[in-house]
């Protein structure tokens, strides 16, 4: 594999979901991390929101309930445990805009220091929903499980690469 292809292929998937349409209400987080392209490490947590409160439209979207987190750990907490797949890393989301700000926010709510990292969107890159991009290229999903959209998104991420690194067929003459 070339070496430039490894370096970009390390990188960490990453979704929330949210309990209400405030960007710090996150009440799940799924987190892949790929090296050179192989899968090393995810991490799923429902994660207790301020107050533990969910609007129903939420609830609908993704079947997360007050009852699925009353017992679970703050983002503070979790922080920890996630922080370094997170800080100076490439991060990947599909809208990395709400999931970056959903981060950040829940952050700031926290009163936690604001990591640095890079951002690379693959709703940006394939301007289609991932439900339609999973169908697509035949990635499983279970839409709106945090982990479930964080390792799709990853997967779709490395076809990008791939694509990306393909060599160019103009030239080459088959027999």
């Amino acid at each position: 594999m070339p070496q430039v292809f490894e370096e970009e292929a390390t990188f960490t998937a990453l979704d929330f979901e949210t309990a209400t349409s405030q960007p710090s209400s996150v009440c799940q987080i799924g987190l892949v991390r790929f090296e050179a392209g192989i899968v090393v490490e995810e991490v799923a947590h429902f994660i207790q929101p301020p107050k533990n409160a969910y609007f129903y439209k939420n609830i609908e979207i993704h079947g997360i309930n007050p009852k699925d987190t009353e017992d679970a750990p703050t983002f503070d907490y979790i922080w920890q445990e996630v922080k370094h797949l997170i800080e100076d890393e490439v991060i990947v989301a599909h809208n990395s805009r709400f999931d970056v700000n959903c981060l950040r926010s829940t952050l700031a709510y926290y009163d936690e220091v604001q990591p640095v990292f890079d951002e690379r969107c693959t709703q940006v890159i394939y301007r289609r929903g991932l439900a339609y991009l999973t169908k697509k290229y035949h990635i499983p999903l279970d839409h709106h499980n945090a982990l479930s959209d964080a390792r799709a998104c990853g997967l779709l991420y490395l076809k990008h690469l791939q694509k990306k690194h393909l060599p160019k067929t103009g030239n080459l003459f088959f027999i």
